[in-house]
């Protein structure tokens, strides 16, 4: 069974999943006789998303199904045959596309697995292997790593905010395009989120979903009375009712009214639902009329334009929520369109096999990238992080301290590899966890780096990495 759905929903060739220039390049490579040189890039981003420090690493299972299903049929073949120089000559001579149809991953992965934490510059991911194959992946592994850790860190910031409510996933219909909902959903469900109204979703990832019922269910009905008292006819056990179609209040005393005819059914109304209005006033003028009628454990629910801002506005004003449902501002990214992760060549071996250290230049520093093999060593002290290591691989073991702020910084504690092998040589070396595994260490992990103190927390370059960087960077290209 693939690992994501991926191959199960779309075609399961994803050759084409790229940008064009990928290919233009590839087929230099091709032309230069290089493309079987082993290279090493990563990918990374640069700032924090939401104006934090860290991210919630997610994708992963979805990378492996695009490295698994790389390849291109005799249709992309035919098709990319087509397409024409300015010139109008073929843009891509054959055998060059007869490669392409060949080529099968052989490459090594190694990643920092889902539910961990990644800062700024750390590679989710490092891939190693022919030129053209690492290259041409470039594309697609950008697309599903920073969607899927762009929401599944707002997930992880709006959970952090509710505490220990519950609390949904409700993006589905603002979500960018049918992908974009169903890995919106994926990625909020391993950050924290408790459930979806995505059926799709929830059918092909086993996640939880939820959901009641719309104000057009409360229109239709002569009054809202009679809306409600349908609803707990036809599904007696799944009663949240939607009370601010016309009034809050008297919506909420409506849905007392069956929630007592409920009762005499042998059943219990579940709660009601708020979205519109002023939601911490409303809640707590709600809560006082469920109490006072003998519903002290039904639940208020909210879903009014709702992120971890707001949740904390209205906890602060003591608003009787205790779920709360999440819809835009979650699966789009709301206040941040994209994480802006990059993908950069970090080393490629020469004729004789041996590396070369590869460094992108810029006059805006932090765009410069990091030259080698990265690897990420982090440190604890009573299982708490202190610190983290960035250093190259191919320069060997480096000491116990980091280049931060201009500064050499000594890190003590237990040390620890944050990337882990995924691919050796094209076969896959680790079982992966699922997803539902993967949030629950998602949640920990984002409890820990809670608390961290940031002004005693250390991280950065190793000398030796932060060293070659500035020699690299004084050579001429």
């Amino acid at each position: 069974m693939a690992l994501s759905h991926l191959s199960r929903i779309y075609r399961p060739q994803f050759g084409l999943l790229t940008d064009l220039y990928e290919l233009t390049m590839a087929a230099g490579y091709y032309d230069q006789g290089i493309h079987e040189r082993r290279a090493i890039f990563h990918l990374f981003y640069r700032t924090a998303p939401f104006d934090g420090r860290i991210a919630l690493a997610a994708g992963l299972p979805l990378a492996i199904d695009l490295i698994e299903n790389y390849r291109f049929d005799a249709d992309d073949i035919q098709y990319l045959g087509r397409l024409k120089s300015s010139d109008g000559s073929a843009l891509f001579k054959e055998p060059f596309l007869n490669y392409l149809q060949r080529m099968r991953w052989t490459g090594d992965l190694d990643a920092i697995p889902e539910g961990e934490i990644v800062l700024p510059n750390e590679p989710l991911l490092r891939i190693e292997g022919p030129l053209i194959m690492v290259q041409l992946l470039e594309t697609a592994l950008l697309t599903v790593m920073n969607f899927s850790t762009l929401v599944a860190t707002k997930a992880a910031r709006i959970k952090a905010a509710a505490g220990n409510d519950t609390v949904l996933e409700f993006g589905l219909r603002r979500a960018q395009g049918l992908d974009g909902g169903l890995t919106a959903s994926r990625s909020a469900y391993l950050g924290g989120c408790d459930a979806t109204s995505n059926v799709w979703a929830g059918r092909y990832y086993n996640i939880p979903v939820r959901g009641t019922h719309a104000h057009s269910w409360v229109m239709v009905f002569p009054d809202e009375l009679t809306a409600f008292d349908a609803y707990a006819e036809a599904l007696p056990a799944n009663c949240i009712f939607l009370v601010d179609t016309y009034d809050t209040l008297e919506g909420t005393r409506n849905a007392i009214r069956v929630g007592n005819k409920l009762r005499e059914r042998g059943h219990e109304m579940n709660g009601i639902r708020l979205d519109s209005g002023d939601l911490g006033q409303l809640s707590i003028e709600a809560r006082k009329l469920l109490d006072e009628a003998g519903f002290p454990d039904a639940r208020i629910v909210a879903s009014d334009s709702l992120d971890e801002y707001a949740i904390r506005e209205l906890k602060a004003e003591g608003a009787k929520i205790s779920i709360w449902g999440i819809g835009t501002r979650l699966v789009t990214g709301h206040d941040q369109a994209a994480l802006g992760g990059v993908y950069k060549l970090s080393a490629i071996q020469d004729t004789t096999g041996n590396w070369q250290s590869k460094i992108k230049r810029s006059e805006t520093a932090e765009k410069s990238s990091n030259p080698g093999k990265l690897a990420i060593r982090r440190y604890y002290r009573d299982e708490q992080p202190v610190g983290s290591q960035l250093f190259n691989e191919l320069s060997g073991e480096p000491g116990n301290s980091v280049i931060a702020n201009g500064k050499v910084h000594s890190l003590s504690g237990t040390c620890q590899p944050a990337l882990q092998p995924v691919y050796r040589n094209g076969s896959r070396v680790s079982d992966l966890p699922d997803l539902h595994r993967s949030r629950a260490l998602a949640q920990k992990n984002w409890s820990d780096w809670e608390r961290i103190d940031w002004n005693r927390f250390r991280y950065g370059l190793s000398p030796e990495l932060e060293a070659e960087k500035a020699e690299l960077l004084r050579q001429k290209a």
